[in-house]
């Protein structure tokens, strides 16, 4: 099974493809260009994500459950980008599954309130790979396709369309 890992933004789209043996076979970053207008971005996302569909056909879609408590704009902005890609993802027959940042974290370490730090060193633990010179966004992309590799949809919100 291939699980497609997403972290959520519409400046910066973390993103990594797993398989159940926890082996990264892709990942990334879509960057959207903050010249261009929100809608145009928005399409940018949409564009790069079908690619990733297309060329590694994952199962099943992790992404990591929005939360904010400050900047409402910026929220509003990100929900925007997470239903291009919910959209994006269903249009392909990718189901996704949500977890929250508390659900991730308790997955990988243990422990729901871990730091920036402890994560990366589970995913270098887990991974084999350094995690100090990889964006924050990647990182959580790769922990967010973990924690499904780890808990199945046991805690996440699975989606499938409308039923759920």
């Amino acid at each position: 099974m291939r699980i497609l890992g997403i972290d959520p933004g519409f400046g910066i789209v973390g993103w990594a493809v797993i398989d159940n043996s926890m082996r990264i076979t892709a990942c990334g970053c879509i960057e959207t260009d903050s010249s261009l207008s929100f809608d145009e971005r928005l399409l940018e996302i949409h564009l790069a994500l079908k690619k990733i569909i297309e060329e590694h056909k994952p199962d099943v879609a992790a992404i990591e459950r929005l939360f904010f408590s400050r900047n409402t704009t910026t929220a509003l902005d990100v929900a925007k980008a997470v239903g291009v890609m919910v959209l994006t993802l269903r249009m392909y027959g990718v189901f996704y599954v949500e977890y929250t940042p508390i659900q991730v974290k308790r997955a990988l370490t243990g422990y729901g309130r871990a730091t920036k730090g402890q994560i990366q060193s589970m995913i270098t633990r887990i991974f084999g790979m350094n995690t100090s010179s990889l964006k924050d966004d990647l990182t959580d992309a790769i922990s967010v396709a973990a924690c499904h590799c780890l808990l199945g949809s046991q805690y996440g919100r699975v989606k499938t369309g409308g039923a759920g």
